[in-house]
């Protein structure tokens, strides 16, 4: 429960700056929050080896929301589903805290052998609308992934990326 918590919060200090109880109360009602509360029932229920009921969350984020995250999927506190369609995860995918994920948001594997190679995201990063991270690459700490844009290599901390494929435009 502290999890889904702290994504609330978060989500509350994307939208309004502040995280007070009526702000946490409004965005829990925003689109993209119910795929936020089916993802971490999956989490839960995996850790307590239920993992055929968490299935049954990540199906229905499918059906209702439009949101395909595997059911090994990880992130930290903080995540963040701001408009859930068409957002695809991979379920080997490892984020860290505070990740903001916008809608059509795939981040995915890619296949040059075996076994599959998937991104790993650190913390404090916002993933724009429409953008693709595939691959095994490595996204820093305090990272901006533009709309579209399309990561394909290792983004260092602090930086910016835009285009396709996926450029430096600030560190």
């Amino acid at each position: 429960m502290n999890f889904l918590k702290e994504d609330f919060r978060h989500k509350a200090r994307c939208f309004y700056g502040t995280s007070d109880f009526k702000k946490i109360s409004r965005v829990m009602l925003t689109d993209g929050s119910s795929a936020m509360i089916f993802y971490r029932l999956n989490q839960f229920f995996e850790k307590i080896k239920l993992g055929f009921l968490g299935w049954i969350f990540l199906e229905l984020n499918k059906i209702l929301n439009g949101c395909a995250i595997g059911r090994k999927a990880e992130f930290g506190l903080g995540f963040v589903i701001m408009h859930s369609q068409g957002i695809v995860v991979n379920s080997g995918v490892r984020g860290g805290k505070n990740i903001v994920l916008e809608s059509g948001v795939v981040i995915g594997a890619a296949r040059h052998g075996l076994p599959v190679e998937v991104p790993c995201l650190g913390d404090d990063i916002f993933i724009g609308s429409g953008a693709k991270i595939l691959g095994a690459v490595r996204v820093g700490n305090r990272v901006k992934i533009g709309a579209n844009a399309v990561v394909v290599k290792d983004v260092p901390d602090g930086s910016t990326v835009v285009g396709v494929p996926g450029q430096i435009v600030k560190k």
